[in-house]
């Protein structure tokens, strides 16, 4: 790594306040790119999770048991040799050597689906979502959320609003339960979208959760995203969504599911690392130009400049998510699942979320100064009195999506500031917005 970078990045840390020590930062360089050069694949035996070496270097297996403890709601059951799986940490729940202030629970699952026709596995999808929809709808410490399966076949309306053909079908848990969503067409024709229908072009399909920890009484949103394949009876294999997803950003959380894992990575292409560095830098491209959130872009430019060999940039934002500040990202995000889990009084315990408010009125003291703390802070008991006093939903909705706005304000402009300080990261954005989003900065 060309030390003039080096120096840039520890010299733009020391300016924003941020201690990047370089002795610290060439050895996790070190240590990094030989995980890089040493092959794909690595198996943690104490733990019994694997994944991409790299990501590997940024799991912390301590926190392990906490994710466990939700995969009997958000996980899959196998039903060999009809359907097989395997479910993985991702986002920042898979890097929290990195993530300081981890935000949701996310999840990624292969589902692995033997027919002999598409239609039938795309059936055979539909019920297994469906029956995981309905099992973990409502119990003692977690609520489903939401559903996405399906596209719009046609502009229309439907009682949360508008709804826009080819675009991914929401389902509220009352809908998944009805089997159906009544809308109205742009030519005022009513109509249902039934699920079945749904299923056989199943697009993106995730679930959402709300669960409370039974450990700490935490609340965390909790979303398993899907990638669906079909393996015909001539052995063809087929991603139901078009798009077989590359595996650099997952940590699989059990040693048995590693002959699909290892069937279906057989399938990536040559070019699998130039193709997802392409679709993340696309994303930086759009959460710095098209829709602003440069808390995201610093999420992804993380990964870009992994797999692309920039080490001292990558270094940087590494001390860059360890920041108080990026607490507030936290913030935001459990913001939005107390309004989520507040939606339904019977299903988590006010203490629970009181006390949840207890901890982020203390991440944001630390995060902010001057009058943003006490902005914050204020909006913040605000909202704990009215949970304490269960107070009006829509006026304690309109308060918590204040202080979420407020929280991604903050983060957002420090992440701007935190890019724009390093000449060689400065240089990649200003070329990816000049270039457009084809840019990769190499």
């Amino acid at each position: 790594m060309p030390d003039e970078v080096t120096d840039q990045v520890v010299e733009s840390a020391a300016a924003l306040g941020i201690e990047l020590d370089r002795a610290e930062a060439e050895r996790w360089i070190d240590a990094v790119s030989t995980e890089a050069a040493g092959g794909s694949v690595m198996v943690d035996v104490d733990s019994g999770v694997y994944g991409h070496r790299v990501t590997m270097a940024d799991l912390d297996t301590a926190g392990l048991d906490r994710f466990r403890r939700m995969t009997g709601i958000v996980g899959f059951a196998d039903d060999p040799p009809r359907v097989t799986t395997a479910l993985a940490l991702s986002g920042s729940a898979a890097q929290a050597r990195v993530q300081r202030f981890p935000a949701d629970a996310d999840f990624f699952e292969r589902i692995h689906i033997a027919a002999d026709t598409r239609e039938e596995a795309c059936r055979v999808l539909g019920g297994v979502m469906r029956d995981k929809a309905l099992e973990t709808m409502r119990g003692e410490g977690h609520r489903l959320h939401e559903v996405k399966l399906g596209s719009w076949p046609e502009d229309g309306v439907d009682d949360r609003g508008p709804v826009r053909r080819g675009t991914p079908v929401s389902w509220s848990p009352a809908q998944v339960e009805a089997g159906g969503i009544a809308y109205r067409t742009a030519d005022g024709i009513e109509r249902v979208l039934w699920w079945d229908d749904a299923a056989l072009d199943p697009g993106w399909c995730k679930l959402d959760w709300v669960i409370e920890d039974p450990v700490d009484h935490s609340l965390v949103n909790a979303s398993n995203m899907l990638d669906v394949t079909w393996e015909a009876p001539d052995g063809t294999i087929t991603p139901l969504d078009g798009f077989l997803d590359s595996y650099f950003q997952e940590v699989y959380l059990e040693t048995e599911s590693i002959p699909l894992f290892s069937k279906l990575v057989k399938q990536l292409g040559a070019d699998s690392v130039a193709d997802y560095v392409a679709t993340l830098t696309h994303e930086v491209w759009k959460y710095t130009v098209k829709d602003p959130n440069y808390g995201k872009a610093a999420r992804r430019l993380y990964n870009v400049f992994r797999l692309t060999g920039r080490y001292a940039e990558a270094a940087y934002l590494r001390e860059l998510f360890d920041e108080p500040v990026t607490a507030l990202y936290q913030v935001a995000a459990l913001l939005r699942t107390l309004d989520e889990a507040s939606g339904d009084g019977d299903a988590f315990d006010t203490e629970a979320m009181v006390a949840q408010l207890d901890r982020l009125i203390m991440s944001s003291i630390s995060a902010l100064d001057g009058p943003a703390e006490g902005e914050m802070v204020g909006l913040l008991l605000r909202l704990r009195d009215g949970f304490s006093r269960d107070s009006e939903r829509a006026r304690r909705s309109a308060d918590l999506e204040e202080a979420r706005a407020d929280a991604m304000r903050e983060v957002d402009a420090y992440f701007k500031r935190a890019l724009e300080r390093v000449p060689s990261i400065n240089a990649f954005l200003d070329d990816l917005a000049a270039t457009g989003s084809q840019a990769t900065g190499s």
